[in-house]
């Protein structure tokens, strides 16, 4: 962070500062490669599950839902990898294809866990006194109550039913749609104690109060200068939530909550082929809770890097 020093005072420089930050989330990625083995392996489990998720319609054999009536419980083979399970479905498909609802419903709920935990913690340590204590109290009611119960209430009361413009059937029907909402909502209060702590230590900083000095608003001093001083924990809480809310996603999904039955998901297949079958057919298990494990372990693994790399207490 580039500022300009004159006696104690040290007046903010933003472009030294962009810089900075530049040059920071770079010596992350270096530390990442070079220290972090497991992290790296991590990356490398994550990036694959992304190209997975975006070339699923090329990387797939079939459809997700093809039937082959010829082909029914078919063991793991050159023509079918992973196997085909009790309609004759392709398993490595399904797989692949339930690798883009994960990746989809994951990111759209930490986005939304994100930026909702950054508002709550940043207008919560900024602002202090009487905000801070309302923002807080709603904070504690929201963690004391039960997660899971109010998941399984809510998708509950808007199961079956159709909110206008979104689809009964398919990835983003209204179940789906509900679901990624609340998993996004009860993840960002948890979260937005951390963003909270990370304002209050850069409120005591010196830059803050010599831009304040010199005329600096509210405004500008949280989205240009506090902002990009929470993103590092910011960034490693959704890394590491991203495994949580897929992992939630696949319970619900096991518990027969989750997206609808026509969309594959690793949950369901779990839940529905797995259970009827596992004994005559260890496969229709076996890749899907491999693949829900893969995935679960990569984002942890870089999350725990990452927090590792862009804590500025460990940097070298």
């Amino acid at each position: 962070m580039s500022r300009i020093e004159s006696a104690d005072v040290q007046i903010f420089d933003p472009v030294g500062h962009s810089r900075a930050a530049q040059g920071l989330y770079v010596q992350a990625f270096r530390r990442l490669v070079t220290e972090k083995p497991l992290g790296l392996v991590g990356l490398v489990i994550v990036i694959v599950l992304a190209i997975a998720a975006i070339v699923a319609p090329l990387a797939a054999i079939s459809g997700p839902n093809t039937i082959d009536g010829s082909a029914r419980l078919l063991a793991p083979s050159f023509s079918h990898p992973f196997g085909t399970d009790n309609l004759g479905r392709d398993v490595y498909s399904r797989v692949v294809w339930g690798a883009r609802i994960s990746i989809t419903i994951g990111l759209i709920a930490v986005t939304i866990s994100t930026v909702l935990s950054m508002l709550i913690g940043v207008a919560s340590g900024f602002y202090g006194r009487t905000t801070d204590m309302l923002l807080q109290r709603v904070v504690d009611a929201v963690i004391a109550f039960p997660g899971l119960v109010f998941i399984l209430g809510i998708v509950a009361i808007f199961r079956g039913s159709s909110i206008p413009g979104l689809p009964t059937q398919g990835v983003f029907s209204t179940t789906t749609v509900v679901l990624m909402v609340v998993i996004g909502f009860l993840g960002a209060f948890g979260s937005s104690r951390v963003i909270r702590s990370a304002v209050l230590s850069e409120m005591g900083r010196t830059y803050l109060e010599a831009a304040r000095s010199l005329g600096a608003t509210n405004s500008r001093l949280m989205w240009t200068h506090v902002l990009p001083n929470v993103l590092p924990p910011a960034i490693t809480i959704a890394t590491l939530g991203l495994g949580g809310a897929i992992l939630l996603e696949s319970t619900l999904s096991f518990l027969g909550l989750g997206v609808p039955p026509d969309v594959a998901t690793w949950g369901g297949m779990l839940n529905r082929e797995a259970r009827a079958y596992m004994t005559e057919a260890w496969w229709l298990a076996v890749f899907p809770g491999l693949a829900l494990s893969l995935t679960v372990f990569g984002f942890n693994m870089l999350g725990d890097a990452l927090r590792d790399v862009l804590d500025p207490r460990q940097r070298g």
